[in-house]
């Protein structure tokens, strides 16, 4: 029999801690929240998603500052984690996790290249975030940063102890 797949794996461990889960999205396209509900019986531990791929969308949905998109970038540390803490307020969930990204082919810059994608996940306990910068085709971007979206939600739950 396969292993549990890594959204099952995190179903599994929000429902032994009584946790709840929720997503901001921009560059996955809801592809985060696709995988989630992928699983039965998710809507027990995850509460819903948004899909912000506009700066006014990220703005007045998740409450991302506009000195932040305009002087760090929608691709940014910065962003990424008011995304994450924006969803997190916006659904009442326990942890958040966000991607905002440069999928491709095109929107790259020198300092900013296609594939670079921001992951963060906020909880009461810590904020934090990744960097990334994917080599594949847009869909390929997109599902690295879907699986690296998930991961971090997981290693945030077997770490050690996260406050609950």
């Amino acid at each position: 029999m396969p292993s549990p797949s890594l959204e099952a794996q995190i179903g599994q461990a929000l429902t032994a801690r009584k946790l709840t889960l929720a997503a901001a999205e921009s560059c996955t396209g809801g592809l985060v929240c696709h995988r989630l509900t992928n699983v039965p019986g998710s809507s027990a531990y995850f509460l819903g998603g948004v899909v912000a791929y506009a700066y006014e969308a990220k703005e007045q949905l998740l409450g991302v500052h506009h000195a932040t998109l305009y002087d760090h970038g929608a691709v940014s540390r910065e962003t990424a984690v008011e995304m994450a803490r924006g969803a997190r307020r916006l659904f009442g969930a326990d942890i958040a996790v966000s991607v905002t990204g440069i999928a491709g082919p095109g929107g790259g810059l020198p300092n900013k290249p296609v594939g670079l994608t921001w992951i963060a996940l906020s909880a009461r306990d810590t904020d934090t975030a990744r960097q990334f910068v994917w080599q594949k085709d847009r869909e390929g971007n997109k599902a690295e940063s879907a699986e690296a979206a998930l991961q971090m939600a997981w290693d945030y739950l077997i770490s050690a102890r996260p406050e609950e």
